[in-house]
């Protein structure tokens, strides 16, 4: 059986643990993790347009938060549903931020994916504060309501879909609705 100790791929899966703490230390992930039913973490980052996102600030707002990378297909197929629900109900208090797990040198390479795309976006290590910390995978989509509370997390495998999107916010949307006037 031929030795594989020394093989590429050995080396590879070897550093991965080790690119994953680095990774973690350099988005200055928190200890706790967000969770489903628990208070969203802080998130401050600067978009590609120069204005900054603060979750904190969005009080009142549904928000989605979508951790993406420009070298991921799945991530990439789910653009467009992000998109157009992004259209449809942002005048209804739903706000939308692409978070790419992108180095920053890849910059050019993400403003060039988000052109058309039609929502926010930045990159996760421009951040000031990032309190998800690394995505266990991308893509990986946070629901926050209107009261800064985690409502869902997508993550691969239960990707963003009209259904899902439709499932996770709409119900927030409705809960936070303003009460009729008599």
């Amino acid at each position: 059986m031929p030795e594989l100790s020394g093989s590429p791929l050995v080396r590879i899966l070897r550093a991965v643990p080790a690119a994953l703490f680095l990774l973690a230390a350099a988005h200055g992930s928190s200890a706790q993790p967000a969770a489903v039913g628990q208070a969203a973490p802080a998130l401050v980052v600067t978009q590609l347009d120069g204005r900054v996102f603060d979750l904190k600030s969005l009080h009142g707002k549904v928000v989605i938060v979508n951790f993406w990378a420009t070298w991921c297909s799945p991530c990439r197929a789910e653009m467009p549903r992000l998109a157009a629900f992004y259209r449809r109900y942002h005048a209804q208090g739903v706000e939308l931020l692409g978070l790419s797990v992108d180095e920053a040198s890849d910059l050019a390479a993400v403003r060039q994916v988000m052109q058309g795309v039609g929502y926010p976006a930045a990159l996760a290590a421009s951040a000031k504060v990032n309190g998800f910390g690394p995505p266990l995978a991308v893509p990986m989509t946070w629901i926050i309501d209107g009261t800064g509370i985690v409502r869902a997390r997508l993550i691969s495998g239960t990707a963003v879909t009209d259904e899902s999107l439709a499932q996770a916010v709409l119900p927030l949307l409705k809960a936070h609705a303003a009460p009729a006037s008599p």
